[in-house]
């Protein structure tokens, strides 16, 4: 800690995921956006537009598919499509699941 009470330790950023709604650091979520009507995968955090925050887990994503959530997050009408977006977490868990 320093003379103002300052720690040195940078903070990270955390975010709300929309299926758990638990909160966890930026680094650990999957952040979607929306293109064309699909929910898409935002992994350099780098595509223009609202997003929106998930754990990368099937479960997460299941229970934001089954609340509704993409959509009143990322404040669009209508149901979004989620199957690239299922795509991709089962991509990066099968990677999680190699690395263990």
């Amino acid at each position: 800690m320093t003379a103002s009470g300052r720690t040195s330790a940078r903070s990270c950023p955390e975010r709300t995921c929309v299926g758990c709604r638990g909160r966890a650091a930026k680094n650990d979520l999957l952040r979607i956006v929306v293109s064309e009507g699909h929910c898409v995968p935002d992994r350099s955090g780098t595509l223009p537009g609202r997003g929106a925050y998930v754990h990368p887990v099937v479960d997460c994503l299941e229970l934001a598919v089954r609340r509704r959530a993409f959509p009143r997050a990322l404040r669009v009408q209508g149901p979004l499509d989620t199957a690239r977006l299922r795509g991709a977490v089962d991509a990066i868990g099968a990677r999680a699941g190699r690395q263990e």
